[in-house]
């Protein structure tokens, strides 16, 4: 079965770990490919690498944070290929800190590319998919988003309202019978560059203790690809995926 070959397919965070493992495995199953982020040579180098095996894969640099980004970046899209299936919501940093600590900047960091970026995200898509009436709107949250650990108070927050987005999307598009799918990834310890961010020494033990056992970028990329190869009328809401032996 392959619900995804020809599905027009819009991922931010695209330049890296779980973006990029997803924009592979996407491309290698036929879907028509937007891939977003800010670095735009590495996207530019992701993208000339897919489209060697004949995908079509198109590329814009996109701030998440800036809804006239996001905007441009669906139009973008519509222009390229007349629609958009699937909007995976991936960009996210995770700079996390002891509350005590007071990095501002990068709570408010979190606060723009985490819940913001998400929130721009479905406002640059929702309209055009009840227009169509169709389309999957995917988010990726955290088991942060699940539980709060010492050092994980505002990430925590900001998953935590990733997946009550999420949930009141799915209700609201329900109620409205507009055949919009809504799903939440949340990652356990994945081998990305997230924890690159971290400047708070106070925590950096703790996280290196729980980042010894990681499962990879594709291990994600396969939970996503489930969610969308689902029949239409199957909706996978939620979904966990963590190393065997996270505790937490």
């Amino acid at each position: 079965m392959n619900n995804i070959k020809d599905k027009v397919i819009l991922i931010t965070g695209a330049s890296s770990g779980i973006g990029k493992a997803t924009a592979t495995s996407l491309a290698q199953q036929g879907a028509k490919l937007v891939l977003a982020a800010r670095n735009n040579e590495k996207l530019k180098e992701i993208s000339k690498e897919l489209s060697q095996d004949s995908n079509e894969v198109k590329y814009k640099q996109t701030d998440v944070t800036n809804v006239k980004e996001v905007n441009e970046l669906a139009q973008f899209a519509i222009d390229n290929y007349g629609r958009i299936d699937v909007l995976i919501n991936n960009a996210g940093v995770m700079p996390l800190s002891l509350m005590h600590n007071k990095k501002i900047d990068e709570w408010n960091s979190m606060i723009d590319v985490n819940i913001k970026g998400v929130l721009n995200g479905i406002y640059s898509v929702i309209s055009g998919m009840r227009n169509q009436n169709s389309g999957h709107i995917i988010n990726i949250s955290s088991v942060a988003g699940h539980l709060v650990t010492p050092g994980s108070a505002v990430y925590s927050g900001t998953k935590f309202a990733v997946r009550a987005i999420t949930e009141g999307l799915r209700m609201e598009e329900s109620s409205q019978n507009s055949n919009i799918r809504a799903t939440i990834i949340c990652p356990g310890a994945t081998n990305t560059n997230l924890t690159q961010t971290i400047t708070d020494s106070d925590v950096e033990g703790n996280v290196s203790s729980v980042y010894e056992t990681t499962i990879e970028p594709n291990d994600m990329a396969r939970a996503i690809v489930f969610a969308i190869n689902e029949p239409s009328n199957v909706a996978v809401n939620e979904l966990i995926v963590r190393p065997t032996n996270q505790e937490w």
